[in-house]
């Protein structure tokens, strides 16, 4: 609810450019994916849990500071505890997905579960976003902050009530000792697999990351008809087009090898900054469409990213792994940026063509990724043994 609307709200209320907000938008991501990565690294030593805990305390104290600030330097250094708590709350909720479930197609699932219902808010969440951020009563993000409370309320609930391991499990399948930091490290640069991936999904990110502030932006500048109803349809048309086709993507696509699947949502992202591009700026249902081939492309890479890294990672290294793919973050920090100088400098057709040159590489680094080396982890020197306190 709350990132595109941002983007609008520096607009209106400071007349900041299009390069400006970019700024303040990718300084907050920018900062976050730092923040990541130390986090999740250091969640497979002392537990998912107190991370989990202290990531949603960070997100009730920003909420609630963003119904209070009033100047741009405000703004600043509030996105940036909002984006930092998003950037530690994203991998953290899929590794303890991970640890929990076994079995892989399980733990596939519950990923793809877990997309659902992230995106059943979001269907409700822009049109809330339209009354409470863009008319001007900032208080309402208290509202925001109170249901994060009750979120760790449920959080500490389930983790209260979760089954204990089977005996057998204990027995026969003892968890794995963990690597300390340098050879976490050493193990992430060797993966040379990863890294490509990294690189491509970096990418990926960027362009996607256009739709939450580039595109909100050009409408804005270009005084798009009915500005906010074309907002709030575009937010909410991205999170229906999900929830109503996620499971039945899922099931066409099930016999499908998971670099194959993210090839055909590429393919789609490639026709939606096209069609992007070329849409003219008055027609609404225009926009509409090409949100609508957006979302199908999304449905398919998100969740599948996820998997993907999951399948990749060692179980003793679950937490760097999506640690090391939060870097993922560093494309949508720098969307916001990027998007805005094209925006000043050449123009909304112009920014969605680059996605679309963007979109063709990334198809490209998807096909060779295969070929590319993998570590022997056995080579590596004797890990060092988990945190008793671990959770």
């Amino acid at each position: 609810m709350v990132w595109p609307f941002l983007a609008v709200i520096l607009y209106e209320k400071f007349a900041l450019t299009a390069t400006q907000v970019g700024l303040v938008l990718s300084n907050a991501a920018v900062i976050a994916v730092f923040t990541s990565f130390i986090g999740s690294a250091l969640s497979d030593h002392f537990g998912r849990r107190t991370l989990m805990y202290v990531t949603g305390g960070l997100y009730i104290i920003s909420f609630s500071l963003l119904a209070q600030v009033n100047s741009v330097s405000g703004y600043v250094a509030v996105m940036t505890l909002c984006a930092i708590a998003t950037s530690l709350w994203r991998p953290l909720t899929a590794t303890t997905i991970g640890d929990i479930i076994a079995e892989p197609q399980t733990r596939e699932l519950a990923m793809q579960a877990l997309y659902f219902m992230v995106n059943a808010g979001c269907a409700v969440g822009p049109i809330a976003g339209v009354w409470m951020g863009l008319t001007g009563q900032q208080s309402s993000f208290y509202i925001t902050a109170a249901a994060f409370a009750l979120l760790m309320l449920m959080l500490h609930w389930g983790f209260q009530h979760q089954p204990p391991k089977r005996p057998t499990q204990v027995a026969d399948t003892p968890p794995p000792a963990r690597y300390g930091v340098a050879m976490t490290l050493k193990v992430l640069l060797a993966d040379k697999l990863l890294q490509c991936l990294i690189l491509a999904n970096i990418l990926c990110m960027f362009i996607y990351a256009q739709t939450d502030s580039s595109l909100i932006q050009y409408l804005t500048r270009a005084q798009a008809p009915e500005l906010l109803s074309l907002i709030s349809s575009i937010i909410f048309t991205n999170a229906c087009v999900i929830i109503s086709s996620q499971f039945l993507l899922l099931k066409l696509l099930a016999g499908y090898p998971l670099t194959r699947r993210i090839q055909m949502g590429l393919l789609l992202l490639l026709v939606s900054q096209l069609w992007l591009a070329l849409n003219p700026i008055e027609l609404f249902w225009g926009w509409i469409g090409a949100i609508v081939v957006l979302s199908l492309g999304e449905t398919i890479l998100f969740p599948t990213m996820n998997v993907h890294i999951d399948r990749l990672a060692p179980d003793h290294l679950r937490g760097a792994y999506f640690g090391a793919a939060s870097a993922y973050d560093f494309g949508f920090a720098l969307a916001p940026l990027g998007g805005g100088i094209i925006l000043d400098h050449w123009g909304g057709p112009a920014l969605f063509a680059t996605a679309a040159l963007l979109t063709v590489l990334v198809i490209a680094l998807y096909r060779i990724l295969d070929s590319l080396p993998r570590p022997d982890f056995s080579r590596f020197d004797k890990p060092v043994p988990k945190n008793p306190r671990a959770d």
